[in-house]
Parts: structure tokens; C-alpha cells; sequence
């Protein structure tokens, strides 16, 4: 097909911010999982579907199921819609802890 790029599971993109690889970033409206290291402006291979355990906000519970949203600017996962981009849903239950800062994340690939 002439009009086919790529797939898009994977895109490449300018870095907001400096990432660390697989960590979430947002460009725009487009919120992935950083495939390698990148500095701010440098290119970054952006994973835009799969399961990742993510960085998420503290005292915080989540369930199977629950949808899941970026806040970028505490650079991390949350239950809380307000201001925040929708990304895709809880795999696993988290306990609320203040130690509890890592979160499983189906990304639904849409903005």
C-alpha cells in the first residue's frame, strides 16, 4: 500500500524533557513509554501500546481494571482524571502505600 509507514506501536519523537528508558513521557497528546535514554529535544523511540510497570503516585490503590492517567507534571501514573491524559488501564491491584510507586499499565495506544 502506498500511503503505509509503520505499524505505530513504536513512533519516534522529540524528547519533551530528558527521559530514562521506560519512562513514560507526553508530547503533545501523544503519552508513551520511553524505548531508550534521550536528553531533552533528542530523538526517542516512543512504545505507544503495550504492558509496562510504570511509576505512580504514592498512597494511592488501584485495581484491575481501573483507567489510568498520565500526570506529567509529577511525571507519573494516577486514578485521578482531573487535568491528567488518559492512557490506559490497571493490570494488577496496587496497594495504597507511601511505598507503593510502581503500577502494571496496558497503554491503549489512543489520545
Amino acid at each position: 500500500m502506498k500511503t503505509f509507514i509503520q505499524p505505530g506501536q513504536t513512533v519516534t519523537l522529540s524528547a519533551p524533557y530528558d527521559v530514562i528508558s521506560g519512562a513514560c513521557l507526553k508530547v503533545g497528546a501523544i503519552v508513551g513509554v520511553a524505548a531508550n535514554d534521550a536528553i531533552a529535544s533528542a530523538e526517542v523511540e516512543v512504545m505507544l501500546t503495550g504492558v509496562h510497570d510504570l511509576a505512580k503516585a504514592p498512597s494511592q490503590a488501584w485495581t484491575v481494571g481501573a483507567k489510568i492517567y498520565w500526570d506529567d507534571t509529577n511525571k507519573v501514573t494516577t486514578t485521578t482524571a482531573t487535568s491528567n491524559t488518559l492512557i490506559g488501564v490497571a493490570l494488577a491491584a496496587v496497594a495504597g502505600g507511601a511505598s507503593d510507586t510502581i503500577g502494571r499499565v496496558r497503554l491503549n495506544g489512543a489520545f
